[in-house]
């Protein structure tokens, strides 16, 4: 069985190839050039992989990835909508692109240098849960990767931590061509997105009022697409209290803002469902994460299922009200030992 280990030069994915190799796996290094290709990054990633003996390859993935996620991402935005590029792009690219040309290089598996756990499990079978780390676990990152798609991947950092990965190559004297953290979102230069959709996106509207929830006009915003929910600065409103984004109406070009005591939700709804777990098995504790850097809530939850095309799609109560979700975001919907059940795309706030 060969595994095609998905490389970007960085500390977890040189560690994932090592480990792997010294496992007595057959493995090869694939490299995907997400952005227009760059000589300099393919001939430092070849020299790792000499230096570790192993086969090397690159693919050429730029225009599939500027169609899959960064349109989608300006299309989002022009929505006024806050877009989870990452989680898109381990659906669409990490394990759909990508595995499709390790696939045609002889790979029956790809492994990765996410932090998540894989695990067969009594009644769900093969199942995604959160990596041991709790400062890096990326299981609501995978939770719209198909489950077809995950029976073949491998995630060798699961159960380790960034720390223990950092000292295992000190200790073997390696160091990563790029050991640098990735940006946070990989093709917007230096991290501004406003800057980068400034210059990319045509159809982004411009300015509006900022009301309270009460109706007052307090302000003018500079655009929906430039707030989240939940922000605080860079509202320019004076005003005798701090405010908060409670909201968005985006027929209506409107910010809605609020004092502390607004910034309520009692939960949401996600569409695009992607079960991981058939929903007849999920038990009936349930938890849900609808931000990255947040522990799982607990929360009830309906799935619907449109009967004409299959699609699924969730209503989340939560046990306790919390500062209302961003829509384009994730919600992640975990059983209590944080296996993951499914994951959607937020629509709206409840």
């Amino acid at each position: 069985m060969t595994t095609a280990v998905a490389i970007s030069g960085g500390t977890d994915s040189m560690f994932a190839l090592l480990t792997l190799k010294e496992q007595g796996h057959d493995v090869f290094a694939l490299h995907a050039h997400f952005l227009p290709r760059s000589t300099e990054r393919e001939e430092a990633l070849a020299s790792m992989c000499r230096q570790l003996d192993v086969p090397f390859h690159a693919v050429d993935l730029h225009e599939e990835f500027e169609r899959c996620v960064v349109a989608p991402f300006l299309d989002e935005y022009a929505r006024s909508r806050t877009p989870n590029p990452c989680a898109l792009c381990n659906a669409r690219m990490k394990f759909g692109a990508l595995w499709r040309e390790a696939e045609k290089l002889g790979a029956s598996r790809i492994a990765t240098g996410h932090y998540a756990v894989l695990h067969d499990h009594p009644k769900y079978g093969r199942v995604l849960s959160r990596g041991h780390d709790p400062n890096k676990d990326q299981s609501y990152f995978l939770s719209l990767v198909p489950a077809a798609s995950l029976a073949r991947a491998v995630f060798p950092l699961g159960e380790l931590t960034k720390d223990a990965v950092k000292a295992e190559l000190a200790r073997r004297g390696l160091t990563p061509p790029y050991p640098s953290e990735s940006q946070e979102i990989c093709f917007v230069p230096d991290d501004d997105y406003r800057a980068f959709l400034r210059s990319r996106a045509t159809s982004l509207r411009g300015a509006g009022p900022i009301v309270t929830t009460a109706g007052e006009k307090v302000g003018t915003h500079a655009g929906l697409w430039q707030y989240t929910e939940g922000q605080r600065k860079g509202l320019g409103i004076a005003w005798r209290a701090p405010l908060y984004v409670v909201g968005k109406d985006a027929r209506n070009n409107t910010l809605i803002v609020g004092e502390k005591e607004k910034l309520t939700s009692e939960g949401c709804t996600a569409a695009h469902v992607n079960l991981l777990v058939p929903h007849e098995l999920w038990p009936e504790d349930l938890l849900v994460r609808i931000r990255y850097r947040q522990q799982p809530l607990k929360a009830a939850v309906s799935l619907e299922t449109d009967r004409d095309n299959g699609t699924h799609s969730v209503t989340v109560r939560f046990e306790t009200p919390r500062t209302p979700p961003a829509a384009g975001q994730v919600c992640c919907i975990y059983d209590a030992e944080q296996n993951v059940l499914g994951g959607g795309i937020i629509e709206n706030a409840l």
